[in-house]
């Protein structure tokens, strides 16, 4: 399995009618927990993949790189993100994103983080340079 990138809908109404806009994703798992995360520019986080749980990655503000590996033998697989980009990274796929600017994202993860053991497992073969 791979990464996916979620499309948002938009109910036009709330555009045209000049207060904004109101945006929507529908993940296909049920969420149980949500997690903000801070970025500082040229940082990274991930370098790892969840056993146990899928993982929706919503970026708020800022741009960045996630970089994904379906398997050990399989190419990098690079993804831009910005403003608005969420994608779902199955159980058991290499991640790590890699900031751009600063970022803020919101991570969405489909069973709890403190009933996974182990919730997360390192990986090293994630550059960003490939």
């Amino acid at each position: 399995m791979k990464i996916s990138v979620l499309k948002p809908s938009c109910n036009l109404e709330t555009v045209r009618d000049g207060r904004g806009g109101i945006f929507t994703w529908l993940p296909e798992d049920p969420l149980v927990e949500f997690n903000m995360l801070y970025f500082q520019p040229g940082k990274s986080r991930g370098h790892h993949f969840h056993p146990e749980f899928n993982e929706y990655f919503l970026v708020v503000d800022g741009s960045g790189v996630m970089v994904t590996r379906d398997s050990p033998d399989s190419p990098e697989e690079q993804i831009h993100m910005s403003r608005g980009s969420c994608v779902r990274t199955p159980m058991g796929v290499s991640h790590a994103f890699f900031a751009i600017t600063a970022v803020t994202a919101i991570a969405m993860l489909s069973k709890k983080w403190d009933d996974c053991k182990p919730p997360i497992v390192r990986v090293e073969d994630l550059q960003g340079d490939k």
